[in-house]
């Protein structure tokens, strides 16, 4: 630690909390974003300590956040550290918030600029959890004694409800048919590289995995030997999930077919055997598993490009565009949503790790298939 540091302290509490949540990178980097803007706000405009924060500093917080320095924002996500001279050492070009653009908009030729920079919901959400946490953890540690932001009488007018059920962002049964007829062309052209992207294809959808649930990790190192055969020769996928929870997920015909073949491209027997330690996605140069949910995501994003390049052939511009905006986790929704029109909603909860049922319910579109029929044909000029 500098020796600099204004509150040593400071530092030292938050670098314990955070390291409490190391057994997920997801959650450790969200709660090291939030903590390094804290601590950065007070030592740098405030002026203050954690300790001396009160109900109007965290208003105060939230307001800079959603308008921080111009100095302060960057255009795209950099390491917080670099390499030079043999040494970690801080990035300069590092900023603790980033101006984006969508991923619609990034492909039509638009770039992220600091003056448009916007704090989302999700970012205000995190910003009221996080340091909620936070404070909580110090109360524990007697290193202050009061929750400034649990004192907050009035987080509505930062935090918008939503009412009635938000849409799930999902592909359409024409675009998920288009993107896997790409990737199995794909695997067929060029099976030494594409055998495994239609396999990720085949897994996201299939098995709603997560991103994280398919890259190894040092909290989770993703094998074949998870797939695995119960007593009544019934096949099932062990993974781990959000909140380091282990689920064991139905594995369907058609998605055993794909574990057949993937495996008999990397020329490996058919099925696995139990306890096999093969990682279940491998490196296509090199040896071991992949290790990056960038380079999972890269791979996905191939395909969809792919598959949006053929849509545009066939004239279907607009379910192109539409697929443009798609990300890696549409195919979990997508494989969700299609499942839960014909498997009891408890089944699908499981599988896809739902904490409960209220969360798969969101998936169940009947009811707002019928209120927008029930409204689309409501006339605004009235027949004389």
């Amino acid at each position: 630690m500098p020796s600099n540091f204004p509150y040593p302290d400071d530092y030292r509490k938050a670098s314990d909390f955070i390291y409490s949540y190391r057994g997920s990178e997801a959650t450790f980097n969200v709660y090291r974003r939030e903590l390094e803007r804290l601590l950065q706000w007070c030592w740098h405009v405030a002026l203050k300590s954690v300790t001396d924060l009160n109900r109007q500093d965290i208003e105060n917080y939230i307001y800079f956040c959603q308008r921080p320095y111009a100095e302060w924002i960057g255009t795209k996500t950099l390491d917080r550290f670099i390499s030079s001279g043999g040494q970690r050492v801080i990035n300069p070009e590092w900023r603790p918030f980033v101006s984006s653009v969508s991923k619609f908009q990034f492909q039509a030729g638009k770039r992220a600029l600091t003056k448009d920079f916007l704090l989302s919901q999700s970012a205000v959400k995190a910003i009221f959890a996080v340091l909620s946490s936070f404070y909580n953890y110090l109360i524990q540690e007697n290193y202050v004694t009061a929750n400034p932001v649990s004192q907050m009488r009035q987080k509505s007018k930062f935090l918008r409800t939503q009412q009635g059920q938000s849409p799930i962002r999902r592909l359409s049964e024409l675009q998920w048919s288009y993107v896997l007829e790409t990737a199995e062309q794909l695997a067929t052209s060029e099976p030494n590289k594409h055998e495994r992207t239609l396999f990720i294809m085949n897994a996201l959808f299939g098995m709603y995995l997560r991103i994280s649930e398919l890259a190894s990790s040092a909290r989770w190192q993703p094998q074949m030997g998870h797939f695995f055969r119960d007593m009544d020769n019934n096949w099932w996928f062990k993974t781990v999930g959000k909140g380091n929870k282990e689920r064991n997920i139905t594995v369907s015909d058609a998605m055993l077919a794909a574990l057949r073949r993937y495996r008999t491209s990397l020329e490996l027997p058919e099925l696995p055997a139990s306890g096999e330690g093969t990682p279940l996605l491998l490196k296509n140069k090199g040896t071991g598993a992949i290790t990056s949910t960038r380079q999972i995501r890269m791979i996905v994003q191939d395909c969809f490009d792919q598959a949006c390049a053929r849509m545009e052939k066939d004239d279907l511009k607009d379910d192109s565009e539409q697929l443009k905006a798609a990300t890696v986790h549409w195919l979990r929704h997508t494989g969700i949503s299609e499942d839960v029109k014909h498997r009891p909603r408890e089944h699908v909860r499981d599988d896809a790790g739902h904490g409960s049922s209220a969360i798969t319910d969101r998936y169940i579109d009947v009811e707002l298939r019928a209120r927008h029929a029930s409204g689309k044909k409501k006339v605004i000029k009235p027949e004389l």
